[in-house]
């Protein structure tokens, strides 16, 4: 809880930032764009679990130095996922000029000179264009993360191997981005619950990764299908 705070923390301070500027509408372009890069993120509760196992304690150190220690192919992942991001917020910031334009001082509030139409088709096709950039992230890192983590993957391998295990899996992998994308978005926008979806839909990320790639299996042998008896 103590790791996924240093992300609520500079999370509070962006929605302040959008609130300050008079562009409200923004928080959930912005609140969206975390599944962009939160990927990376797990690498510090994989650091946590791997402490877990040995029967170590885990400090907040832990997790935050664990990235001095990824391979190097896990920040090429990184700038795949930061690359995205600045696209996606871009293209929200382009869509509000269009549809909202100006200012829209307060959360909650439709102020007095935004139509109501001009919010909803924002918020419509924001979420439309942040579902499908959401997707291919998803797509791309949801198993090459730990693959390459525990160094049974390189970094093209790796997302390699992640898109096909997700289109092979298609029904799974959807329906599994679709719940952590919703609670993490919830989460973010209510910042609180951060503290606690965070950790708990990273372990859960984690255990589809297992189901999907038994340690005891090749990383390639499983890239077939995911067992979901």
């Amino acid at each position: 809880m103590a790791y996924a705070g240093i992300f609520a923390l500079l999370g509070l301070v962006l929605l302040g930032a959008i609130a300050g500027f008079g562009v409200s509408p923004l928080a959930l372009p912005f609140a969206g764009g975390f599944m962009l890069v939160g990927p990376i993120l797990l690498t510090g509760y994989f650091e946590i679990a791997r402490l877990e196992q040995q029967q170590a304690r885990p400090r907040l150190g832990d997790a935050i130095a664990a990235f001095a220690r990824v391979p190097a192919g896990l920040w090429l992942v990184a700038l795949a996922c930061a690359f995205l991001f600045l696209i996606w917020i871009t293209d929200a910031g382009i869509l509000y000029s269009f549809t909202i334009g100006g200012r829209y001082p307060a959360f909650g509030s439709n102020g007095v000179s935004v139509p109501e139409d001009g919010l909803l088709l924002f918020t419509l096709w924001g979420s439309l264009m942040g579902s499908v950039l959401a997707y291919l992230i998803f797509a791309v890192s949801a198993f090459a993360v730990p693959l390459i983590y525990e160094r049974r993957a390189g970094a093209v391998q790796g997302m390699q191997i992640s898109v096909q295990t997700v289109v092979g899996n298609f029904g799974v992998c959807l329906a599994w981005g679709i719940v952590l994308g919703t609670v993490i978005v919830v989460s973010v926008l209510l910042l609180p619950l951060l503290l606690v979806s965070l950790p708990v839909m990273s372990y859960a990320s984690f255990a589809l990764y297992r189901r999907a790639f038994p340690p005891e299996s090749p990383a390639t042998a499983s890239a077939g299908g995911v067992e979901t008896g």
